[in-house]
């Protein structure tokens, strides 16, 4: 909690002074003390702009930040356990970061690891929403700097010389004299027998050297070099590589399988295994385990969506949308656009490593929600939560995906089940297909506009329900008190908070409503978020409507934007790119540029976006290739308050643009007969080198806050907002269907049932 000074006023806070904790260690350590929602002011209102989600996962995890904590070691190194997970959005670089800074200490001296589940920790532990930084951002701050002035308090006691005439840098205390000290030398002199409440100053942005400046990734070296370790990687004695053979359709069940010896007599095999989802193999090798799946015969039960197909679900999700209001003055724009289902599988495939014993159980995997994690452990197993030990793994992505625990409670009922430790990968086949989904939607747009004003702005969001009961819905529920009123709708799934407290309208449009209404429950369908929630939807049928308004009252997609904007970040960023991007340039016939904008997270992003639809476009020879279009150029400018780590920003934005392109002209899932077409990568049309934009501009903006905001998902939503604006004034026609291309796609569907893809040279999967 932030403490006044003994010369301020009620009411009049430093910012840079903090209570925190030097804990009881045999070195010196310290944690921060933020306080609790309580003692937050209340929160207006008004949904989204006046207090957002993560306003909410934040103040969530306020009270336990005082378990956070930063060491200094002997060897002079500092090391921290991440509560959150790392899984290739750079947050490990980040905290080494934060902790350098704060610490006077180089950043290569500091270890950052993922913690084990720690069920004190509570919303502390839960990565999602792209919070990470922004709720973690002071409480590593208050940690380093209270280690750092235990040492210079441990120095000044040995050097016999004032505190306050001893500075600290690269890892060393030096005093007026000339004479230096190592942290290490004085670790566990700085220590302390007990833990007592202390005061921690820090240090004003001005003398910044760390944060703020670019920096390359601390795990860079072992990620280009194959010396990073995944879940895949772990040497866990006697794990051996497991795989499931799963149903045809999503969510069927196991009749009976006819065959069970014969496969345990393959080679390499050493058991076979029915579970709840299918049959299990274990094998000395993936390769072998996949010979296996193959050669089961097995009859299958009906699953949750038998005879399903896009038809059938578009037509049931048009039938649950809440009528649209009709304006009593004015004229009207309108759109009905659909969003058909995603894939949100990681680049690493699902993979848990699992060792159940009759006293407990050890698990290894990349989790989002560790916790949860232990806790539907324990209940699986009939164990005490204390019995399961959960090792959080860095991730090859997680994008929402790796919230839900389904792969570590398969592993969990087969080592259970076959009495020995298993190393389970899910098949890529399995991810598009029985993996969670982006789920199906629809957002229809009324609005109504008379001479230069926009009267009225409606918007009905009608979507099969995505599954937020994994970390949200504890989130959500301790902070119910704390929220606005909310829309109507069918929020069983928590999804109507999440979409109140994350979506907006970014214009000065008058009466402004947005509702959401869901239909086939999450039990139906395997749904969950994908990179951004509910806005790269939302937000795309927003842009083209607005650009639609635009046109009826005669003006530039541009200036209309500055015209009715209702932030100065964004106005600031809306500017920038139509400057770097050359905005109103004169284009070739069937190609266009497109312009959008976009707020969360604490944040503003602005995207300009050129695009090809010419149908030479691209190469035909290219393997399932999609005759056009191709975004040519992007720039995007993002507001991020104070960008940590400028380097790691950029990053995310290039792959929320790459993400954003793939959303609005590539990348989804074909249901038909209640399975996914889909059954790899080279199935689902990612954005692909042939239609990335060869031209790539990201322009970080100069600090606008003085805190940091959030950016793991900041990149999607004006990037697919401005491709899909872009393709309109191109083609003189406004898409509503995304991806623009999924009825277009061709590509020869694999087997529904065993067997699973292999390549002719070593029975693996080629996408692995």
């Amino acid at each position: 909690m932030e403490q006044r000074s003994s010369q301020q006023s009620a009411g009049q806070v430093d910012r840079r002074r903090f209570l925190g904790l030097l804990l009881a260690a045999p070195t010196v350590a310290a944690a921060a003390q933020l306080g609790s929602p309580a003692e937050a002011a209340a929160a207006l209102p008004e949904p989204s702009d006046a207090y957002d989600l993560n306003d909410l996962l934040t103040e969530a995890a306020m009270p336990t930040s005082n378990l956070i904590s930063v060491q200094v070691h002997p060897d002079g190194t500092a090391s921290f356990e991440m509560p959150r997970v790392e899984s290739g959005q750079g947050v490990t670089t980040t905290a080494a970061m934060l902790i350098a800074e704060e610490l006077d200490l180089p950043v290569e001296k500091v270890r950052v690891t993922l913690a084990d589940a720690r069920p004190e920790l509570l919303f502390n532990q839960f990565t999602a929403g792209s919070n990470t930084v922004i709720s973690m951002y002071t409480p590593i701050r208050v940690a380093a700097a209270i280690a750092r002035g235990r040492l210079l308090q441990a120095a000044s006691a040995e050097l016999g010389e004032p505190v306050g005439l001893l500075g600290s840098k690269a890892g060393l205390i030096t005093s007026v004299a000339g004479t230096q000290l190592p942290y290490g030398e004085l670790a566990e002199k700085a220590a302390s027998d007990v833990t007592k409440q202390v005061e921690a100053v820090l240090k004003p942005e001005s003398e910044f050297r760390v944060v703020g400046k670019p920096h390359d990734r601390v795990d860079a070296r072992d990620a280009v070099t194959g010396r990073k370790r995944f879940s895949m990687d772990l040497d866990v004695p006697d794990a051996l590589p497991t795989m499931v053979c799963r149903p045809p359709t999503i969510k069927g069940t196991v009749d009976s399988v006819s065959n069970l010896d014969e496969v345990r007599r393959m080679p390499g095999i050493t058991d076979v295994a029915q579970i709840s989802t299918g049959v299990a193999v274990r094998g000395a090798t993936f390769g072998q385990c996949i010979d296996a799946v193959n050669a089961l015969s097995v009859r299958w039960g009906p699953g949750t969506v038998d005879g399903e197909s896009d038809e059938t679900v578009l037509e049931k999700i048009k039938a649950a949308e809440i009528p649209l209001v009709v304006p009593d003055v004015g004229e009207t724009v309108e759109g009905e656009f659909t969003f058909h289902f995603r894939n949100n599988a990681a680049l690493e495939p699902n993979t848990a490593v699992a060792d159940v014993r009759a006293d407990g159980a050890e698990i290894w995997s990349c989790l989002q929600s560790p916790i949860l994690c232990q806790q539907e452990v324990a209940k699986k197993l009939g164990l005490p939560q204390e019995k399961v030990t959960v090792h959080v793994q860095q991730g090859g992505g997680a994008f929402g995906r790796r919230m839900f625990n389904d792969v570590v409670l398969e592993a969990v009922e087969i080592s259970r089940e076959i009495g020995k430790p298993v190393k389970l990968m899910w098949h890529r086949t399995d991810e598009c297909r029985q993996g969670r989904t982006h789920p199906m939607c629809t957002s229809r747009i009324r609005a109504s506009y008379s001479g230069d004003k926009v009267l009225t702005f409606e918007q009905r969001h009608t979507s099969v329900a995505t599954d937020y009961t994994m970390g949200f819905a504890e989130a959500i529920t301790s902070m119910a008190a704390r929220l606005p009123p909310l829309g109507l709708g069918n929020f069983a799934g928590f999804s109507v908070p999440v979409f109140e407290l994350t979506v907006g309208v970014p214009y000065k449009f008058g009466a402004t409503t947005q509702l959401l209404n869901e239909i086939m429950q999450y039990d139906t369908f395997p749904t969950g978020s994908n990179r951004n929630l509910f806005n790269p939807d939302v937000r795309t049928a927003q842009e083209l409507i607005v650009d639609q308004l635009g046109a009826k009252m005669g003006k530039d997609p541009y200036q209309f934007r500055r015209e009715f904007i209702d932030d100065e970040r964004l106005l600031a960023v809306l500017d920038k790119v139509a400057e770097a991007g050359q905005w109103g340039r004169e284009m070739a016939p069937n190609t266009a540029q497109g312009i959008s904008v976009h707020k969360e997270y604490k944040g503003a992003t602005a995207t300009l976006v050129e695009i090809d639809c010419r149908p030479e476009t691209v190469d035909r020879k290219i393997r399932n290739a999609v005759t056009g279009p191709r975004v040519t150029k992007v720039v995007l400018a993002v507001d991020a308050g104070l960008a940590l780590n400028p380097r790691g920003l950029e990053a995310q934005m290039q792959g929320g643009i790459s993400d954003g392109i793939a959303q609005a002209l590539t990348s989804s899932l074909h249901l038909k007969d209640g399975t996914f077409l889909e059954g790899s990568w080279d199935d689902y049309f990612y954005t692909r080198q042939w239609n990335a934009p060869p031209e790539v501009e990201i322009i970080v903006m100069p600090p606008t806050t003085g805190k940091p905001g959030g950016a793991g998902e900041f990149g999607v939503p004006s990037s697919m907002a401005a491709t899909a604006c872009a393709y309109a004034r191109a083609t003189g026609t406004m898409p509503t269907s995304f991806p623009i291309n999924h009825d277009k796609l061709s590509f020869e569907p694999k087997p529904t049932v065993p067997p699973l893809p292999q390549s002719p040279t070593n029975g693996l999967d080629f996408a692995y």
